[in-house]
């Protein structure tokens, strides 16, 4: 073997050493897990407080019926933000999109008044009432119980009825849904069976993040207020 030749197997056995005892290549960091949102009961925030809502007027004796209905307006209109809860049973009767007031925004409701005439919608909690079949056929009366805020509901005709631009379709069409002149419309395919589940003398729970009506509101400071009273301050 002459010298160039073993020296070129020399240098293929050194390389092939080299080779053989190199680290691996690193793997991949896997990747991140899906960031999943169950948006199938209320945002937790939201979920309490409406159930402080109910409970303070449930020993007010406000409601016949363990049912209540939860409005989340801080979403947009596009997303379902309706809930009804049988709150007896802990079941979800319904998660369905809901409509605002044109008064109170576009996509977002963000204003929101018990004036007449104004075509927003209302915050607070209401009482449901009785079922008639009026302009927008089968509906449902609303009482507001928070005066200032949505205690005009009667004379506003603030109701809960169905309206066909009111749908997943409409929404992935239009990116939004049809607004009302303050009702809560909801989808008229599910209207008469969900009316049916909540009329009565239920409880609906609107939210939106309003410093005012969350700080003033009765029905969320009810437990404060109680211990006040026995306190005697």
């Amino acid at each position: 073997m002459s010298a160039r030749s073993a020296a070129a197997r020399a240098l293929l056995v050194c390389l092939l050493s080299a080779c053989a005892t190199a680290p691996p290549p690193r793997p991949l960091p896997p990747p991140p897990p899906p960031q999943v949102t169950d948006t199938s009961w209320p945002r937790r925030e939201v979920l309490d407080l409406a159930m402080q809502a109910y409970q303070c007027g449930e020993r007010e004796g406000r409601f016949d019926r363990p049912v209540l209905t939860v409005i989340d307006y801080s979403l947009p209109s596009r997303e379902p933000r309706l809930w009804v809860i049988d709150v007896e049973r802990r079941q979800m009767l319904y998660h369905e999109l809901v409509a605002h007031g044109e008064g109170s925004g576009d996509t977002m409701a963000v204003a929101f008044s018990n004036r007449v005439g104004s075509h927003q919608s209302s915050l607070g909690l209401f009482r449901t009432e009785g079922v008639y079949t009026g302009q927008y056929g089968y509906s449902l009366r609303l009482s507001g119980l928070e005066p200032g805020v949505n205690d005009k509901a009667r004379e506003r005709a603030i109701v809960v009825h169905g309206f066909p631009d009111i749908s997943r379709w409409f929404a992935a069409q239009r990116g939004t849904i049809a607004r009302t002149w303050g009702c809560p419309a909801v989808p008229v395919e599910v209207a008469p069976q969900l009316i049916d589940s909540i009329a009565g003398g239920s409880a609906l729970f609107a939210y939106y993040p309003d410093a005012d009506w969350l700080r003033e509101s009765h029905y969320l400071h009810c437990n404060v207020q109680l211990v006040r009273a026995r306190l005697g301050n």
